[in-house]
């Protein structure tokens, strides 16, 4: 029998061994694409190609009789692979000339087994053009090649073509999303910040177009994001005329229909629990709901919600909640499901508390564009921010875009949630996100964000198929946000009302609601990070689906009390203030841990189902894993694990901060020689125990899509863990690790480092900026494991030195469990001696 968690965690205490750091080497083949036939008669065609891009440049802007003030002249040319073959991208770039590779798209091809094709938009300055030309001719010369004589073959052999780019070359979104050459739509316009006339220059042109321009805008290092409404064959001309626009997407639009139950009178339920309530102190950590608002006035919510903690991202919208979805959101974050609670007796003490701030603008007002959420989601966290600077809050955000065209991509609303979650700032003064240099104690913020739903139309008796295809809404895929997917124990049906129905979802299993990252490429994070209650909905003989039934929902607080008290609530969006609940709930506990941390050990505490375990159990090899984690996250988080240690459940936790680079070189790694139960685990000898170990950080995001590849990679920097061998000592595994422990002429110690040891390995681990693995060894192994390394990878940071916060330190979360499952014995008490905490058995 497990022992009862009734052990606080414990803190690593000091910080670790730092020394300077230079990886091994790694010889990685990159297939070379076949050269044309004729390489002479290749660079002849793509010079004759450029050429004709001048003139017609030239053409398009004198048909276009539009001037602006300050615009340098310049042309856009796409370059497009051969099928199948990525292009050099960087290598079409030239700082000094002014030559900027500004968009990177693809496509795929019309075969039985379709190849991508690759095609990078470049910004040419008028009279740069000679930059390609050199370098067609060089290409093309059928001279013997001379000593160190470069002719650019890895540059120009994958260019099956290039062309004048036109607005469509400059789109960066899906294909289909593109709209008619006549249909007027909100676009995203995302601007290269050069002089900081940019905006000047897109509303003169607005102006002579007369097309829309919104206020608000996004700022990030070198790029400025703003709205334009307008059909594409107005905005064409733009990039003849302006040398400031990079790329162009769709706007993103949000649901802002929800769900209303009909009328009950639960009036008395309220109002006895209310008073079994003891509310949270004054400086508890709060949940602060971005949502429709929340009605303060509810019973259950007044106590714990201030009014100076209720707010609006426009003032004429008012603080209440118009819609209802945003008091729902705010019951779960403060109590979990009603459900239990009003049926049982016990008392309920509050620990944390509320805030709310509207983002979406009720019924009434006149039709708003679909706004640029992340400078939203910026104002609103300044605003909470602003009113309470001093209070540790989580964000929960349960507001998602309603299209799925992103795939793990990312966009000015999840960059933006990265940015503030790196410690970014709104500034008022630009009424957007500024990116400013704000030091190494700005605050970091942690975001709960909702995976998105499946569509109610198309809930399927097929439910993980539909899931596995349908993927995570935007921000969702935000690398530094806790995104939540659904689950679902929810299978028991009482009402007679529905006895003629069956649930869909088995117990354990995930939500027909939730959607997930299987469809997301390998680049991209696993998400969602973790699963919580979401509901389940129900079918009929004939295979048809419906919802809400009662008994397979949650139940919350309602918007109108003065009508009724409680309404049933599900989905992703109720997962998701459930998780930021139980993050606020580890900040009451913790005060001294990060946001970073409370991230780690949200995910650190969550485990598959039994009904998840039996496709994980079915998947072959760790690929296979990698995807069914993809559905699932790491599984479902319980606030006891998350909160409590136990005698056979030891977590430790370390809190640092590692300088990944100098001057575009590797720098900093990092050595924790840990407390550890070395004697207890040795005398376990072969009993199975188990290691769990995440790592979490907050990346600075690089969102324009130009490749994310080298200096245009996404993530500021990367980190990863590795852990010492059972047969190896401290010298070899930094020998393993760092090539500067090395003697002169001394080889790369051959011994540990064997990621087949670890259930997901290196290769699914090892995406976004959470890592999480599990290791399951004896006993006798583990003790000789205590020391873990944490050392960067390759970021945007090392490949541009110029904008490199290395200096400042990159923070981190390690956190660190070990399991002895079925065995009573005290691992907890020992390592709690070494670090000098007081045993104290809690009640």
């Amino acid at each position: 029998m497990a022992a009862p968690r009734n052990r606080k965690h414990i803190l690593v205490p000091g910080p670790p061994t730092a020394e300077e750091y230079k990886p091994h080497g790694r010889k990685i083949d990159v297939p070379k694409p076949a050269p044309p036939t004729s390489r002479a008669k290749h660079g002849k065609a793509l010079e004759r190609a450029l050429k004709a891009a001048v003139v017609e440049a030239n053409r398009r802007r004198d048909e276009a009789g539009i001037e602006v003030h300050g615009a340098a002249p310049g042309l856009y040319v796409q370059f497009e692979s051969q099928p199948g073959v990525p292009l050099q991208v960087t290598s079409f770039e030239d700082s000094r000339q002014g030559i900027e590779v500004v968009a990177v798209s693809y496509s795929k091809t019309d075969e039985p087994e379709p190849r991508r094709i690759e095609r990078a938009t470049v910004f040419v300055p008028d009279g740069k053009v000679k930059h390609f030309l050199k370098r067609f001719e060089s290409y093309s010369k059928t001279t013997p090649k001379k000593e160190r004589e470069r002719r650019y073959e890895d540059m120009i052999d994958p260019v099956a073509t290039l062309r004048l780019a036109t607005l469509r070359g400059l789109w960066t979104d899906t294909t289909e999303a593109y709209p008619e050459e006549n249909e007027t739509i909100w676009w995203e316009v995302w601007l290269r910040r050069q002089d900081g006339n940019e905006l000047e220059r897109l509303m003169e042109f607005a102006a002579a177009q007369e097309i829309d321009i919104v206020p608000r805008r996004l700022m990030f290092d070198d790029r400025i994001v703003t709205l334009v409404r307008s059909a594409p064959a107005q905005l064409a001309a733009s990039i003849d005329v302006l040398n400031d626009v990079a790329e162009v997407r769709k706007a993103k639009e949000t649901s802002t229909v929800f769900v209303d139950m009909g009328p009950e009178d639960q009036g008395e339920w309220a109002k006895e629990l209310r008073n079994r309530v003891t509310p949270p102190s004054a400086d508890a950590p709060a949940v602060c709901v971005l949502d429709t608002g929340v009605t303060r006035g509810h019973a259950l919510l007044e106590a714990s919600l201030d009014a100076d903690d209720c707010h609006s991202c426009d003032p004429a919208w008012g603080t209440h909640d118009h819609l209802g979805h945003g008091t729902g959101m705010a019951g779960l974050a403060l109590y979990g499901d009603l459900t239990p609670i009003l049926a049982g007796t016990q008392n309920v003490v509050l620990r944390h508390r509320l805030e709310s701030v509207k983002i979406l603008p009720p019924d009434g007002h006149p039709v708003n564009p679909p706004d640029l959420y992340g400078a939203v989601t910026a104002e609103a966290a300044s605003r909470a921010e602003i009113q309470a600077p001093e209070r540790r809050r989580t964000f929960s955000m349960s507001i998602a875009a309603t299209d799925e065209r992103d795939r793990g991509q990312p966009t000015s609303w999840s960059a933006a949630v990265d940015a503030l979650a790196a410690g970014r700032s709104f500034d008022p003064s630009t009424q957007g996100l500024e990116y400013l240099d704000e030091g190494e104690d700005s605050a970091r913020r942690l975001f709960v964000l909702c995976a998105g739903n499946v569509a109610e139309t198309t809930l399927s008796v097929d439910h993980l198929d539909r899931s596995d295809t349908d993927p995570i809404h935007d921000p969702g895929q935000a690398w530094n946000a806790l995104t939540v997917g659904a689950v679902t124990e929810k299978a028991v049906i009482n009402d007679p009302k529905w006895a003629s129905w069956q649930p869909v979802a088995r117990p354990g299993e995930l939500s027909p609601w939730s959607t997930t990252g299987v469809t997301f490429a390998d680049a991209w994070p696993i998400k969602p990070d973790v699963v919580f209650e979401g509901g389940n909905v129900v079918k009929n003989a004939r295979g048809a689906v419906d919802f809400p039934c009662p008994d397979l929902s949650l139940l919350s607080t309602y918007f109108e009390p003065s009508d009724k008290s409680f309404v049933l609530s599900w989905a992703t969006s109720a997962a998701t203030a459930q998780a930021a609940r139980l993050a606020a709930l580890i900040s009451a506990e913790y005060p001294t841990y990060w946001p970073e941390t409370l991230r780690a050990l949200v995910v650190h505490s969550a485990k598959w189902s039994a009904q998840m375990r039996t496709h994980l159990r079915g998947a072959s090899g760790k690929r296979a894993r990698a995807k069914l984690v993809q559905r699932y996250g790491f599984g479902v988080p319980s606030a006891e694990r998350a909160m409590r240690s136990a005698n056979d459940a030891l977590t430790l936790v370390a809190q640092s901060s590692i300088r990944p680079f100098t001057e575009g070189k590797m720098r900093e790694l990092h050595f924790f020689d840990l407390p550890w139960p070395r004697d207890v685990l040795a005398e376990l000898g072969a009993t199975p125990v188990r290691l769990r170990i995440t790592l979490s950080y907050f990346i600075e995001p690089n969102p324009g899509r130009r490749g994310w590849k080298k200096r245009h990679r996404y993530a500021s920097h990367g980190l990863r863990f590795d852990v010492k061998g059972p047969t190896e000592s401290s010298e070899e595994f930094r020998k393993r690790l760092n090539k500067k422990a090395l003697e002169e002429d001394e080889a790369k110690p051959a011994t540990g480092g064997d990621s087949s040891e670890w259930y997901l390995g290196e290769q699914a681990r090892n995406r976004g900026s959470l890592h999480s693995d599990i290791l399951s060894c004896n006993a006798a192994d583990l003790a000789e494991r205590g020391v873990i390394a944490v050392y960067p990878v390759s970021g945007w940071w090392k490949d541009q030195p110029k904008r490199d916060r290395s200096d400042l330190g990159a923070r981190y979360a390690l956190v660190v469990s070990i399991e002895t499952p079925g065995v009573e014995t005290d691992i907890w008490t020992p390592v709690a001696q070494q670090v000098g905490v007081q045993v104290v058995v809690e009640t």
